[in-house]
Protein backbone atom coordinates (compact mmCIF):
# COMPACT_ATOMS: atom_id res chain seq x y z
CA UNK A 1 0.00 0.00 0.00
CA UNK A 2 3.01 2.31 0.27
CA UNK A 3 2.70 3.41 -3.36
CA UNK A 4 -0.93 4.39 -2.70
CA UNK A 5 0.08 6.39 0.38
CA UNK A 6 2.69 8.34 -1.55
CA UNK A 7 0.48 9.06 -4.57
CA UNK A 8 -1.15 12.46 -5.12
CA UNK A 9 -3.03 12.16 -8.43
CA UNK A 10 -4.92 15.13 -9.86
CA UNK A 11 -8.54 14.11 -10.37
CA UNK A 12 -11.46 16.16 -11.71
CA UNK A 13 -15.02 15.37 -10.61
CA UNK A 14 -17.86 16.68 -12.79
CA UNK A 15 -21.45 16.18 -11.69
CA UNK A 16 -24.34 17.01 -9.42
CA UNK A 17 -23.04 18.50 -6.19
CA UNK A 18 -25.40 18.64 -3.24
CA UNK A 19 -25.57 19.01 0.53
CA UNK A 20 -26.80 16.16 2.71
CA UNK A 21 -28.41 17.74 5.76
CA UNK A 22 -29.33 15.72 8.86
CA UNK A 23 -31.56 16.68 11.77
CA UNK A 24 -31.00 14.25 14.65
CA UNK A 25 -33.42 13.93 17.53
CA UNK A 26 -35.78 11.86 19.64
CA UNK A 27 -39.49 11.23 19.43
CA UNK A 28 -41.70 10.64 22.44
CA UNK A 29 -45.14 11.87 21.36
CA UNK A 30 -47.59 12.37 18.51
CA UNK A 31 -48.64 15.89 17.54
CA UNK A 32 -52.13 16.95 18.76
CA UNK A 33 -52.47 18.93 15.52
CA UNK A 34 -52.08 15.98 13.13
CA UNK A 35 -51.21 12.25 13.30
CA UNK A 36 -47.47 12.88 12.93
CA UNK A 37 -44.45 12.35 15.18
CA UNK A 38 -42.99 15.29 17.07
CA UNK A 39 -39.19 15.16 16.90
CA UNK A 40 -37.13 17.04 19.45
CA UNK A 41 -34.04 18.04 17.43
CA UNK A 42 -30.80 17.70 19.40
CA UNK A 43 -28.16 17.90 16.66
CA UNK A 44 -27.81 19.17 13.09
CA UNK A 45 -25.08 18.06 10.67
CA UNK A 46 -24.20 18.60 7.00
CA UNK A 47 -21.92 16.65 4.65
CA UNK A 48 -21.14 16.79 0.95
CA UNK A 49 -23.57 14.66 -1.02
CA UNK A 50 -24.06 13.44 -4.58
CA UNK A 51 -20.88 14.03 -6.58
CA UNK A 52 -19.59 15.70 -3.41
CA UNK A 53 -19.38 12.29 -1.75
CA UNK A 54 -17.08 11.16 -4.57
CA UNK A 55 -15.00 14.29 -3.87
CA UNK A 56 -14.92 13.43 -0.16
CA UNK A 57 -13.76 9.88 -0.90
CA UNK A 58 -10.99 11.04 -3.24
CA UNK A 59 -9.87 13.60 -0.68
CA UNK A 60 -9.76 10.90 2.04
CA UNK A 61 -7.61 8.70 -0.24
CA UNK A 62 -5.15 11.58 -0.67
CA UNK A 63 -5.89 12.82 -4.20
CA UNK A 64 -5.71 16.45 -5.31
CA UNK A 65 -9.34 17.06 -6.24
CA UNK A 66 -10.98 19.65 -8.48
CA UNK A 67 -14.73 19.97 -9.05
CA UNK A 68 -16.80 21.16 -11.95
CA UNK A 69 -20.54 21.77 -11.60
CA UNK A 70 -23.40 24.24 -11.86
CA UNK A 71 -25.20 25.62 -8.82
CA UNK A 72 -27.48 28.41 -7.77
CA UNK A 73 -26.59 31.85 -6.44
CA UNK A 74 -28.14 31.07 -3.07
CA UNK A 75 -27.32 30.35 0.58
CA UNK A 76 -27.01 26.60 -0.08
CA UNK A 77 -24.54 27.31 -2.86
CA UNK A 78 -22.38 29.46 -0.61
CA UNK A 79 -22.50 26.78 2.10
CA UNK A 80 -21.48 24.09 -0.40
CA UNK A 81 -18.51 26.14 -1.67
CA UNK A 82 -17.32 26.67 1.91
CA UNK A 83 -17.53 22.93 2.59
CA UNK A 84 -15.37 22.28 -0.49
CA UNK A 85 -12.84 24.95 0.49
CA UNK A 86 -12.61 23.45 3.98
CA UNK A 87 -11.13 20.26 2.47
CA UNK A 88 -8.90 22.15 -0.02
CA UNK A 89 -10.85 21.26 -3.15
CA UNK A 90 -10.27 23.38 -6.26
CA UNK A 91 -13.59 25.11 -7.09
CA UNK A 92 -12.54 27.42 -9.94
CA UNK A 93 -14.76 25.49 -12.40
CA UNK A 94 -18.02 26.02 -10.49
CA UNK A 95 -20.58 27.86 -12.60
CA UNK A 96 -23.42 29.93 -11.12
CA UNK A 97 -26.92 30.07 -12.64
CA UNK A 98 -29.01 32.77 -10.97
CA UNK A 99 -32.38 31.03 -11.12
CA UNK A 100 -31.08 27.60 -10.18
CA UNK A 101 -31.46 26.03 -6.72
CA UNK A 102 -28.41 24.37 -5.19
CA UNK A 103 -29.42 20.87 -4.13
CA UNK A 104 -29.90 20.24 -0.41
CA UNK A 105 -31.51 17.09 0.95
CA UNK A 106 -32.68 17.30 4.56
CA UNK A 107 -33.40 14.19 6.58
CA UNK A 108 -35.10 14.02 9.97
CA UNK A 109 -33.69 11.14 12.03
CA UNK A 110 -35.35 9.93 15.24
CA UNK A 111 -33.77 7.10 17.25
CA UNK A 112 -31.45 6.23 14.32
CA UNK A 113 -34.42 5.92 11.92
CA UNK A 114 -35.15 8.28 9.06
CA UNK A 115 -38.77 9.44 9.33
CA UNK A 116 -38.83 12.27 6.79
CA UNK A 117 -36.82 13.74 3.92
CA UNK A 118 -37.42 17.02 2.17
CA UNK A 119 -35.46 18.36 -0.82
CA UNK A 120 -34.69 21.81 -2.19
CA UNK A 121 -33.24 21.56 -5.68
CA UNK A 122 -33.46 22.19 -9.40
CA UNK A 123 -33.62 19.13 -11.65
CA UNK A 124 -33.93 20.71 -15.09
CA UNK A 125 -30.96 20.62 -17.48
CA UNK A 126 -28.36 23.33 -17.05
CA UNK A 127 -28.31 26.12 -19.64
CA UNK A 128 -26.34 25.58 -22.85
CA UNK A 129 -24.32 28.66 -21.93
CA UNK A 130 -23.26 27.02 -18.65
CA UNK A 131 -22.20 23.82 -20.42
CA UNK A 132 -20.15 25.86 -22.90
CA UNK A 133 -18.44 27.80 -20.11
CA UNK A 134 -17.36 24.50 -18.56
CA UNK A 135 -16.04 23.15 -21.86
CA UNK A 136 -14.20 26.39 -22.63
CA UNK A 137 -12.53 26.26 -19.20
CA UNK A 138 -11.57 22.58 -19.57
CA UNK A 139 -10.15 23.20 -23.05
CA UNK A 140 -7.08 24.78 -21.42
CA UNK A 141 -6.92 22.67 -18.24
CA UNK A 142 -7.97 19.09 -19.10
CA UNK A 143 -4.39 17.92 -19.60
CA UNK A 144 -3.61 18.85 -15.96
CA UNK A 145 -5.74 15.94 -14.73
CA UNK A 146 -4.75 12.30 -14.46
CA UNK A 147 -8.36 11.18 -14.68
CA UNK A 148 -11.89 12.64 -14.95
CA UNK A 149 -14.97 11.30 -13.15
CA UNK A 150 -18.51 12.05 -14.34
CA UNK A 151 -20.78 11.54 -11.32
CA UNK A 152 -24.35 11.65 -12.62
CA UNK A 153 -27.17 11.96 -10.09
CA UNK A 154 -29.77 12.97 -12.69
CA UNK A 155 -30.08 16.57 -11.49
CA UNK A 156 -29.41 18.17 -14.86
CA UNK A 157 -25.69 18.98 -14.79
CA UNK A 158 -24.44 16.13 -16.98
CA UNK A 159 -26.45 16.81 -20.11
CA UNK A 160 -25.66 14.82 -23.24
CA UNK A 161 -23.95 17.89 -24.70
CA UNK A 162 -21.67 18.38 -21.69
CA UNK A 163 -20.97 14.66 -21.17
CA UNK A 164 -19.96 14.13 -24.78
CA UNK A 165 -18.00 17.37 -24.87
CA UNK A 166 -15.91 16.34 -21.86
CA UNK A 167 -15.40 12.76 -23.09
CA UNK A 168 -14.23 13.94 -26.52
CA UNK A 169 -11.98 16.62 -25.06
CA UNK A 170 -10.43 14.16 -22.60
CA UNK A 171 -9.94 11.55 -25.33
CA UNK A 172 -8.04 14.10 -27.43
CA UNK A 173 -5.62 14.60 -24.52
CA UNK A 174 -5.50 10.86 -23.64
CA UNK A 175 -7.18 11.38 -20.25
CA UNK A 176 -9.42 8.53 -19.05
CA UNK A 177 -13.06 9.35 -18.22
CA UNK A 178 -14.90 7.18 -15.70
CA UNK A 179 -18.68 7.48 -15.33
CA UNK A 180 -21.08 6.65 -12.51
CA UNK A 181 -24.18 6.54 -14.78
CA UNK A 182 -27.83 7.38 -14.21
CA UNK A 183 -31.00 6.31 -15.99
CA UNK A 184 -31.53 3.61 -18.58
CA UNK A 185 -29.91 5.25 -21.62
CA UNK A 186 -26.13 5.19 -21.29
CA UNK A 187 -25.40 6.36 -24.84
CA UNK A 188 -24.67 9.91 -23.66
CA UNK A 189 -21.53 8.44 -22.03
CA UNK A 190 -20.34 6.87 -25.31
CA UNK A 191 -16.56 6.83 -25.65
CA UNK A 192 -15.77 6.87 -21.91
CA UNK A 193 -13.05 4.57 -20.58
CA UNK A 194 -15.49 2.72 -18.32
CA UNK A 195 -18.83 3.00 -16.55
CA UNK A 196 -19.57 1.73 -13.03
CA UNK A 197 -23.26 0.70 -13.03
CA UNK A 198 -24.47 -1.62 -10.32
CA UNK A 199 -26.30 -4.81 -11.27
CA UNK A 200 -29.76 -3.21 -11.15
CA UNK A 201 -28.64 -0.26 -13.28
CA UNK A 202 -26.98 -2.59 -15.80
CA UNK A 203 -30.16 -4.67 -16.12
CA UNK A 204 -32.18 -1.51 -16.75
CA UNK A 205 -29.73 -0.17 -19.32
CA UNK A 206 -29.18 -3.40 -21.26
CA UNK A 207 -32.55 -5.11 -20.88
CA UNK A 208 -30.68 -8.29 -19.93
CA UNK A 209 -31.71 -10.07 -16.74
CA UNK A 210 -28.38 -10.83 -15.07
CA UNK A 211 -28.85 -14.12 -13.26
CA UNK A 212 -25.83 -16.26 -14.18
CA UNK A 213 -22.39 -16.14 -15.77
CA UNK A 214 -23.77 -16.23 -19.32
CA UNK A 215 -26.19 -13.32 -18.86
CA UNK A 216 -23.50 -11.35 -17.00
CA UNK A 217 -21.16 -11.72 -19.99
CA UNK A 218 -23.95 -10.68 -22.38
CA UNK A 219 -24.65 -7.54 -20.33
CA UNK A 220 -20.96 -6.63 -20.12
CA UNK A 221 -20.52 -7.07 -23.88
CA UNK A 222 -23.63 -5.04 -24.68
CA UNK A 223 -22.47 -2.17 -22.47
CA UNK A 224 -18.99 -2.27 -24.01
CA UNK A 225 -20.25 -2.28 -27.59
CA UNK A 226 -23.20 0.11 -27.21
CA UNK A 227 -21.16 2.71 -25.32
CA UNK A 228 -17.81 2.13 -27.10
CA UNK A 229 -16.00 1.56 -23.80
CA UNK A 230 -12.40 0.49 -23.28
CA UNK A 231 -13.49 -1.59 -20.31
CA UNK A 232 -16.95 -2.81 -19.38
CA UNK A 233 -17.62 -3.06 -15.64
CA UNK A 234 -20.57 -3.95 -13.41
CA UNK A 235 -20.52 -3.81 -9.61
CA UNK A 236 -22.18 -6.85 -8.04
CA UNK A 237 -22.64 -5.73 -4.42
CA UNK A 238 -21.43 -8.51 -2.09
CA UNK A 239 -20.26 -10.55 -5.12
CA UNK A 240 -17.63 -7.95 -6.01
CA UNK A 241 -16.83 -6.46 -9.41
CA UNK A 242 -17.17 -7.96 -12.90
CA UNK A 243 -15.09 -6.61 -15.79
CA UNK A 244 -14.72 -7.26 -19.48
CA UNK A 245 -11.66 -6.08 -21.35
CA UNK A 246 -10.61 -9.10 -23.38
CA UNK A 247 -12.46 -11.62 -21.25
CA UNK A 248 -14.89 -11.66 -18.33
CA UNK A 249 -13.28 -11.53 -14.90
CA UNK A 250 -15.06 -11.44 -11.56
CA UNK A 251 -13.23 -10.08 -8.54
CA UNK A 252 -15.05 -11.18 -5.36
CA UNK A 253 -15.12 -9.01 -2.28
CA UNK A 254 -15.24 -9.87 1.41
CA UNK A 255 -17.21 -7.63 3.76
CA UNK A 256 -16.77 -8.75 7.36
CA UNK A 257 -19.76 -6.73 8.58
CA UNK A 258 -22.31 -4.77 6.55
CA UNK A 259 -23.98 -1.90 8.38
CA UNK A 260 -24.92 0.49 5.56
CA UNK A 261 -24.39 0.46 1.78
CA UNK A 262 -25.21 4.19 1.43
CA UNK A 263 -22.63 5.84 -0.82
CA UNK A 264 -20.73 2.61 -1.51
CA UNK A 265 -20.95 3.31 -5.25
CA UNK A 266 -19.21 6.66 -4.71
CA UNK A 267 -16.41 4.92 -2.83
CA UNK A 268 -16.04 2.36 -5.62
CA UNK A 269 -15.67 4.88 -8.46
CA UNK A 270 -13.37 7.07 -6.34
CA UNK A 271 -11.08 4.13 -5.52
CA UNK A 272 -11.12 2.88 -9.13
CA UNK A 273 -10.15 6.36 -10.34
CA UNK A 274 -7.41 6.65 -7.72
CA UNK A 275 -5.84 3.29 -8.59
CA UNK A 276 -6.02 3.77 -12.38
CA UNK A 277 -4.60 7.29 -12.13
CA UNK A 278 -1.40 5.97 -10.51
CA UNK A 279 -0.92 3.30 -13.16
CA UNK A 280 -2.40 0.23 -11.50
CA UNK A 281 -3.64 -2.64 -13.70
CA UNK A 282 -7.34 -3.44 -13.99
CA UNK A 283 -6.87 -6.45 -11.69
CA UNK A 284 -5.06 -4.38 -9.05
CA UNK A 285 -7.67 -1.64 -9.39
CA UNK A 286 -10.60 -4.01 -8.88
CA UNK A 287 -8.93 -5.55 -5.83
CA UNK A 288 -8.31 -2.10 -4.35
CA UNK A 289 -11.91 -0.99 -4.99
CA UNK A 290 -13.26 -4.17 -3.39
CA UNK A 291 -11.20 -3.53 -0.27
CA UNK A 292 -12.38 0.09 -0.12
CA UNK A 293 -16.02 -1.00 -0.46
CA UNK A 294 -15.51 -3.65 2.22
CA UNK A 295 -14.40 -0.95 4.65
CA UNK A 296 -17.07 1.62 3.83
CA UNK A 297 -20.08 -0.72 4.14
CA UNK A 298 -18.97 -1.35 7.72
CA UNK A 299 -19.71 2.31 8.52
CA UNK A 300 -22.99 4.17 9.01
CA UNK A 301 -24.18 6.69 6.39
CA UNK A 302 -22.33 8.12 3.39
CA UNK A 303 -18.78 7.42 4.54
CA UNK A 304 -15.24 7.67 3.24
CA UNK A 305 -12.23 5.39 3.52
CA UNK A 306 -8.51 6.08 3.91
CA UNK A 307 -5.49 4.17 2.59
CA UNK A 308 -4.59 3.26 6.17
CA UNK A 309 -8.06 1.77 6.74
CA UNK A 310 -7.79 -0.24 3.51
CA UNK A 311 -4.36 -1.50 4.55
CA UNK A 312 -5.65 -2.56 7.97
CA UNK A 313 -8.68 -4.23 6.40
CA UNK A 314 -6.54 -6.13 3.90
CA UNK A 315 -4.30 -7.32 6.74
CA UNK A 316 -7.33 -8.50 8.73
CA UNK A 317 -8.42 -10.63 5.78
CA UNK A 318 -4.93 -12.15 5.48
CA UNK A 319 -4.93 -11.32 1.77
CA UNK A 320 -1.81 -9.16 1.84
CA UNK A 321 1.75 -10.44 1.36
CA UNK A 322 4.03 -11.04 4.33
CA UNK A 323 6.07 -7.97 3.36
CA UNK A 324 3.05 -5.78 4.07
CA UNK A 325 3.11 -6.89 7.73
CA UNK A 326 6.78 -6.00 8.37
CA UNK A 327 6.97 -2.44 9.69
CA UNK A 328 9.53 0.14 10.73
CA UNK A 329 9.37 1.99 14.06
CA UNK A 330 7.76 5.00 12.37
CA UNK A 331 5.16 2.89 10.57
CA UNK A 332 4.16 0.85 13.62
CA UNK A 333 3.82 4.03 15.70
CA UNK A 334 1.16 5.39 13.31
CA UNK A 335 -0.56 2.00 13.05
CA UNK A 336 -0.77 1.58 16.82
CA UNK A 337 -2.29 5.04 17.25
CA UNK A 338 -5.03 4.18 14.71
CA UNK A 339 -5.83 0.90 16.42
CA UNK A 340 -5.94 2.48 19.86
CA UNK A 341 -8.30 5.19 18.61
CA UNK A 342 -10.59 2.40 17.41
CA UNK A 343 -10.53 0.72 20.82
CA UNK A 344 -8.35 -2.24 19.82
CA UNK A 345 -6.30 -4.10 22.45
CA UNK A 346 -2.59 -4.21 21.54
CA UNK A 347 -0.43 -7.22 22.48
CA UNK A 348 3.37 -7.18 22.21
CA UNK A 349 6.02 -9.87 22.45
CA UNK A 350 9.54 -10.25 21.11
CA UNK A 351 12.26 -12.76 20.39
CA UNK A 352 14.86 -14.07 17.95
CA UNK A 353 12.60 -16.70 16.34
CA UNK A 354 15.53 -18.40 14.65
CA UNK A 355 14.41 -21.62 12.90
CA UNK A 356 10.67 -21.25 13.40
CA UNK A 357 9.11 -24.30 15.07
CA UNK A 358 5.82 -25.48 16.58
CA UNK A 359 6.75 -24.10 19.99
CA UNK A 360 7.03 -20.61 18.51
CA UNK A 361 3.72 -20.93 16.70
CA UNK A 362 1.77 -22.11 19.76
CA UNK A 363 3.37 -19.39 21.89
CA UNK A 364 2.31 -16.70 19.38
CA UNK A 365 -1.21 -18.10 19.06
CA UNK A 366 -1.65 -17.86 22.83
CA UNK A 367 -0.18 -14.34 22.82
CA UNK A 368 -2.68 -13.23 20.16
CA UNK A 369 -5.57 -14.57 22.26
CA UNK A 370 -4.89 -11.85 24.85
CA UNK A 371 -6.01 -9.02 22.54
CA UNK A 372 -6.93 -7.85 19.06
CA UNK A 373 -3.57 -7.00 17.47
CA UNK A 374 -0.31 -8.90 17.99
CA UNK A 375 2.95 -7.04 17.33
CA UNK A 376 6.18 -9.06 17.39
CA UNK A 377 9.52 -7.35 17.99
CA UNK A 378 12.29 -9.22 16.16
CA UNK A 379 15.99 -9.09 17.15
CA UNK A 380 18.32 -8.08 14.33
CA UNK A 381 21.10 -10.43 13.21
CA UNK A 382 23.72 -8.48 15.21
CA UNK A 383 21.51 -8.57 18.29
CA UNK A 384 21.00 -12.34 17.99
CA UNK A 385 24.74 -12.89 17.66
CA UNK A 386 25.41 -10.91 20.81
CA UNK A 387 22.75 -12.86 22.72
CA UNK A 388 23.21 -16.38 21.29
CA UNK A 389 26.81 -16.48 20.08
CA UNK A 390 28.70 -15.95 16.80
CA UNK A 391 27.16 -18.99 15.09
CA UNK A 392 23.68 -17.51 15.32
CA UNK A 393 21.33 -16.68 13.79
CA UNK A 394 20.93 -19.56 11.40
CA UNK A 395 18.39 -17.58 9.36
CA UNK A 396 18.89 -13.88 8.53
CA UNK A 397 16.49 -11.26 9.90
CA UNK A 398 14.82 -10.78 6.52
CA UNK A 399 13.84 -14.47 6.36
CA UNK A 400 12.82 -14.64 10.02
CA UNK A 401 10.61 -11.56 9.66
CA UNK A 402 8.92 -12.88 6.53
CA UNK A 403 8.09 -16.25 8.11
CA UNK A 404 6.71 -14.62 11.26
CA UNK A 405 4.60 -12.19 9.22
CA UNK A 406 3.08 -15.13 7.32
CA UNK A 407 1.60 -16.59 10.51
CA UNK A 408 -2.12 -15.97 10.99
CA UNK A 409 -1.65 -15.05 14.65
CA UNK A 410 0.87 -12.29 13.86
CA UNK A 411 -0.40 -8.91 12.70
CA UNK A 412 2.89 -6.99 12.48
CA UNK A 413 6.63 -7.68 12.81
CA UNK A 414 9.03 -4.90 13.81
CA UNK A 415 12.81 -5.60 13.64
CA UNK A 416 14.98 -3.81 16.23
CA UNK A 417 18.76 -3.44 16.56
CA UNK A 418 19.34 -3.24 20.33
CA UNK A 419 19.62 -6.20 22.69
CA UNK A 420 16.23 -5.45 24.24
CA UNK A 421 12.99 -4.04 22.82
CA UNK A 422 12.85 -1.33 25.53
CA UNK A 423 12.45 1.62 23.11
CA UNK A 424 9.91 -0.25 21.00
CA UNK A 425 7.76 -1.15 24.02
CA UNK A 426 8.05 2.43 25.29
CA UNK A 427 6.72 3.73 21.98
CA UNK A 428 3.91 1.17 21.56
CA UNK A 429 2.73 1.12 25.20
CA UNK A 430 0.94 -2.23 24.67
CA UNK A 431 -2.12 -3.25 26.65
CA UNK A 432 -0.51 -6.68 27.17
CA UNK A 433 3.19 -7.57 27.23
CA UNK A 434 3.84 -11.31 26.73
CA UNK A 435 7.00 -13.21 27.66
CA UNK A 436 7.98 -16.86 28.08
CA UNK A 437 7.26 -18.77 31.27
CA UNK A 438 11.01 -18.83 32.06
CA UNK A 439 10.69 -15.16 33.10
CA UNK A 440 8.73 -16.16 36.22
CA UNK A 441 10.22 -14.15 39.12
CA UNK A 442 12.58 -12.21 36.81
CA UNK A 443 12.55 -8.57 35.72
CA UNK A 444 10.94 -8.06 32.31
CA UNK A 445 12.10 -5.11 30.23
CA UNK A 446 9.38 -2.57 29.41
CA UNK A 447 6.74 -3.66 31.94
CA UNK A 448 6.38 -0.05 33.13
CA UNK A 449 4.95 0.88 29.73
CA UNK A 450 2.49 -2.03 29.46
CA UNK A 451 -0.99 -2.44 30.86
CA UNK A 452 -0.25 -5.95 32.12
CA UNK A 453 2.32 -8.73 31.83
CA UNK A 454 1.40 -12.30 30.88
CA UNK A 455 3.78 -15.25 30.94
CA UNK A 456 3.30 -18.16 28.54
CA UNK A 457 4.95 -21.54 29.06
CA UNK A 458 6.93 -22.95 26.16
CA UNK A 459 6.15 -26.32 24.59
CA UNK A 460 8.35 -28.97 26.24
CA UNK A 461 11.19 -30.21 24.07
CA UNK A 462 10.68 -27.60 21.35
CA UNK A 463 13.44 -25.03 20.86
CA UNK A 464 15.79 -23.69 18.19
CA UNK A 465 18.79 -25.00 20.15
CA UNK A 466 17.38 -28.53 20.22
CA UNK A 467 16.59 -28.32 16.52
CA UNK A 468 20.17 -27.32 15.74
CA UNK A 469 21.55 -30.11 17.93
CA UNK A 470 19.37 -32.66 16.16
CA UNK A 471 20.57 -31.45 12.76
CA UNK A 472 24.18 -31.75 13.96
CA UNK A 473 23.46 -35.27 15.22
CA UNK A 474 24.01 -34.42 18.87
CA UNK A 475 20.57 -35.66 19.91
CA UNK A 476 18.23 -38.38 18.76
Amino acid sequence: MQVFKEAKPNILVVGDLMIDHYLWGSCERISPEAPVQVVDIAKETTVLGGAGNVVNNLNALGANVSVCSVMGDDANGKELVKMLHDIDVNTQNLIIEKNRKTSKKSRVIAVSQQILRYDKESKEDILKESAQKILDSLETSIENYDIVILSDYGKGVLTEELSQGIIQLASKHKVKVLVDPKGKDFTKYQGAYLLTPNKKEAVLATGIDIKDETSLKEALLKLKNDCDLDVSLITLSEDGIATYEKEVKVFPTVAKEVFDVTGAGDTVIASIAFALSIGKSLEETAAFANLAAGVVVGKIGSATVTIDEIEDYEASLHKSTSDAHIKSFEEIDAIVQRYKQNGKKIVFTNGCFDILHVGHVKYLQIAKSFGDVLIVGLNSDESVSRLKGPSRPVNPAEDRAYLLAALEAVDFVVPFESDTPYELIKMIEPDVLVKGGDYEGKEVVGTEFAGELKLVDFVDGKSTTKTIEKIQGKTC
